[in-house]
């Protein structure tokens, strides 16, 4: 199996807790299992419905515009995580 380097970038508190947690020769290996699990099998591919609803969705810009306002909307609806911001009368 060949292998590749990957270059990410994580929060500075991430990085200390991962390389304080998970020793330095072990770090690959951690990194491979926790992708392994989280992504789908690659035998899904192509007949995935849910990868081709997303090729639809990044295809079509009109409805990629509408995504990104809903987005926005949810993420600037005023609860926050101590809950709704006081409103002004």
């Amino acid at each position: 199996m060949s292998t590749k380097q990957l270059l990410i970038r994580l929060p500075d508190a991430l990085v200390r807790r991962f390389k304080r947690n998970v020793s330095a020769r072990q770090r690959s290996k951690f990194i491979q299992h926790l992708l392994e699990d989280a992504l789908p099998p690659e035998d899904r591919g192509d007949d995935d419905p849910l990868y081709h609803a997303a090729l639809t969705v990044e295809r079509d810009h009109t409805l990629a515009a509408e995504m990104a306002e809903w987005e926005f909307a949810m993420l600037n609806d005023g609860l926050g995580e101590s809950g709704p911001s006081p409103r002004c009368n």
